[in-house]
């Protein structure tokens, strides 16, 4: 019940264009996309494979649920990249403010 409102929540929210082209582009090349259609259109031979095949439905929830996770670890660096420069910058400027002081005082 959890992914599947999990699920609603995100085609709530999807944008436009990924309600009109709901695909991501591939990022193989076109001999490999070839090559993994022509696996695809195997039949599955192994248990597993065979049970997969049931959870074929949830495919784009975890495109889009994995999409949504790399994004997340994405601005977590991000913030954290710009939390050390703020850092560096707050250092620079109290440098910069104490070399100010010092000058002001030696007059």
């Amino acid at each position: 019940r959890r992914i599947l409102r999990l699920a609603e929540m995100c085609r709530r929210l999807e944008t436009e264009e990924e309600k009109v082209l709901p695909f991501y582009p591939s990022s193989l090349a076109e001999w490999e996309q070839q090559n993994a259609r022509g696996v695809l259109e195997q039949p599955p031979i192994e248990p597993l494979a065979l049970a997969l095949q049931d959870y074929v439905g949830l495919e784009r929830f975890w495109k889009r649920f994995n999409k949504a996770k790399l994004e997340e670890k994405a601005l977590e660096q991000a913030r954290a990249a710009l939390a050390d420069r703020n850092q560096n910058l707050r250092g620079l400027l109290q440098q910069y403010l104490a070399g100010v002081a010092i000058n002001q005082k030696a007059p």
